[in-house]
């Protein structure tokens, strides 16, 4: 059971992903996290030491929840399991997740950019470990004969990352049905745009 300074801690944590998400990181202050969390904005430093402290735990949150998700996922697969139901089951669980968490994940994609080198470096270490699974699972499929040789394993991350990570800006969980959106993200991802005779 969580005590009730671990309850705090994340509702701050909570509160704090919402604003970034919503505000960017120069729009949020410590004063705001506190007062939508009901606290005095000393007391954050009971469970932080900084702002900075604060948004590099929730972009390790963010990637640390989708890494697993994904990484139990495709463990859970028997060993034999065809290249296509590895993918697609690691396109599924990354966009489930993703968009589940949406507060969390999408302070990755959307104030990244705009954090003090510091911040971002010190997120470095997740992020890579992240790129490293989808490595990883690309190459659990070639090994079965499932990739083409000529594609380059980081370009295929990195593409799909993108695309998937994307839908944070036109995506709606609550109007649209995420299997679907996953398995046609799947179908572009492994089978392409063009029709056989035309490539």
């Amino acid at each position: 059971m969580a005590t009730k300074a671990q309850d705090t801690r994340q509702r701050v944590l909570d509160v704090a992903a919402r604003r970034f998400r919503e505000h960017g990181y120069a729009g949020v202050s410590l004063r705001d996290i506190a007062d939508e969390a009901g606290m005095k904005a000393g007391s954050l430093y009971y469970h932080f030491r900084s702002k900075d402290e604060i948004v590099a735990t929730v972009l390790d949150i963010g990637i640390e929840l989708v890494h697993d998700a994904v990484e139990r996922a495709v463990a859970g697969l028997p060993a034999e399991a065809p290249a296509r139901a590895v993918i697609a089951a690691a396109v599924r669980c990354h966009l489930q997740t993703f968009l589940a968490y949406s507060d969390y994940t999408s302070a990755n994609v959307r104030i990244f950019g705009q954090l003090p080198p510091e911040v971002r470096r010190a997120n470095l270490a997740a992020r890579r470990r992240y790129e490293v699974l989808w490595d990883s699972i690309v190459e659990r499929c070639r090994a079965r004969g499932g990739v083409r040789p000529a594609v380059d394993t980081a370009t295929f991350r990195l593409f799909l990352l993108g695309a998937m990570n994307a839908t944070l800006e036109w995506f709606d969980p609550a109007k649209g049905d995420i299997d679907r959106l996953a398995d046609r993200y799947a179908d572009l991802a492994l089978d392409g745009l063009l029709e056989r005779s035309e490539s």
